[in-house]
Parts: structure tokens; C-alpha cells; sequence
């Protein structure tokens, strides 16, 4: 089963500051999340990140799994060059109920990373070859991605930040889960939004959002 993790706000813990830690710590601070690294070695990007207090560090080695019970994270993930490391960490997280992922052992992890098209952090798109192949799924994004961006345009982009403004705002004004979903539509069908989302005027658009959610008062 596919899902998005909602990571906002979640602690989250990466294992070793190499390039796979990399790449997983570049995906993660979208969420919004607090991360975590623990390492010997830090890569000139992972220090970068950590003097911006975009993340935290920690210089030790990670000799066992202790640090589970010391951090309480909502996440593991593991990315060290120690395979039985890996295996030790995703084996204890587990016991304790702790979701867990590391790079080298998909198979036993407890989801899968997909290859990402990503548009304006606001529509993502994920391929998933099941841990199969991770290199099929990076092939099979590149190919992919140029398809999708013929067919998926600026103003779906904009039309998605205008939904999400709509849900939060008809969620305290909406009592009914059906009329909620009705606004919602119209909001998609109305041809004055969809003009100021071509024109570029968002704030416009929000506000027309808001206007037509009066008749549903």
C-alpha cells in the first residue's frame, strides 16, 4: 500500500552523514520535521545544514542501539556502511514500535523510498518498483518526469494551493463533511478562479475562495 507520511513536527533520527544520508535528509527537511544526525564524520552539506540549524548533529559512533531509548524518535534511518549495524537498528526500532527504514535493506524496512517528481513542493508524484530496483525507479522517474510536465501545468499547481486554503478555511465554517465536498467542487469549477489562477493572482483567487463559501454559511 502507497501512503504519504505526515512527518511535520516528528522527531526523526538518521544514522550516518554520508551521500545516501544526504539525499534522505534533503527529502526530509521538506516535512518540516526535527532531524537529528548521528555520525563520526560529517559531510561538508550535512555541517552546512546543521550551522543553519536546519538539523542537528550529533559526532559519535553508533555502537548500539541505545540512543532508541535516549531520543524516542519517530523514525530511524539508518545509512551507515555496517550492514549488521543496520540490521541491529532496523531489528531493535522495531521492537519498540518504531518505524524504520535503511538504505542497504528495503526488504526488512518498514516502507519503501520512491523516486520523486516533485512540482513546487505542491503535487508530488512517486515511483515505486517495490525495493526491486532502485535504479529502475531513478530511470523510470527521468522518463516520466518529461511526460508529466506537458500535462500537469501551472495552474493545477496553483489550483491545489487554493483547495488546500479552501479545506482549512470550510473546515471551521462547514459543519457537513458532504457540503464540505461540494465547496470544494465548486471552488475547482468556478471559471473566475480559474482565470486568476492563470493570471498569477493567487491572493485574488483565495479571496474569491472565501467569498463563494459564504453561500454555504
Amino acid at each position: 500500500m502507497i501512503v504519504d507520511l505526515s512527518l511535520q513536527n516528528k522527531i526523526i533520527v538518521v544514522i550516518g552523514a554520508g551521500r545516501e544520508a544526504e539525499k534522505r535528509i534533503s527529502s526530509l527537511i521538506k516535512e518540516e520535521c526535527q532531524i537529528t544526525v548521528f555520525a563520526t564524520k560529517i559531510s561538508p552539506l550535512i555541517d552546512k545544514l546543521a550551522k543553519n540549524k536546519k538539523i542537528k548533529v550529533k559526532k559519535q559512533k553508533i555502537s548500539d542501539t541505545k540512543f532508541i531509548t535516549q531520543v524516542k524518535p519517530d523514525l530511524i534511518v539508518a545509512t551507515t556502511d555496517d550492514r549488521e549495524m543496520n540490521e541491529r537498528i532496523i531489528r531493535d526500532a522495531k521492537r519498540k514500535k518504531i518505524t524504520v527504514y535503511s538504505s542497504d535493506n528495503p526488504e526488512q524496512s518498514d516502507f519503501s523510498n520512491p523516486a520523486v517528481i516533485d512540482f513546487e513542493r505542491t503535487i508530488q508524484v512517486a515511483i515505486f518498483t517495490g525495493g526491486q530496483s532502485p535504479v529502475m525507479s531513478k530511470k523510470l522517474r527521468v522518463k516520466s518526469e518529461k511526460a508529466l510536465r506537458t500535462i500537469i501545468k501551472k495552474e493545477d499547481i496553483g489550483q491545489v494551493k487554493i483547495q488546500g486554503i479552501a479545506r482549512r478555511i470550510a473546515k471551521d465554517t462547514i459543519s457537513s463533511q458532504q457540503d464540505r465536498k461540494k465547496y470544494l467542487h465548486s471552488i475547482i469549477n468556478d471559471d473566475g478562479i480559474d482565470q486568476l489562477i492563470k493570471d498569477g493572482q493567487l491572493k485574488k483567487a483565495e479571496k474569491r475562495a472565501v467569498k463563494i463559501l459564504g453561500k454555504w454559511r
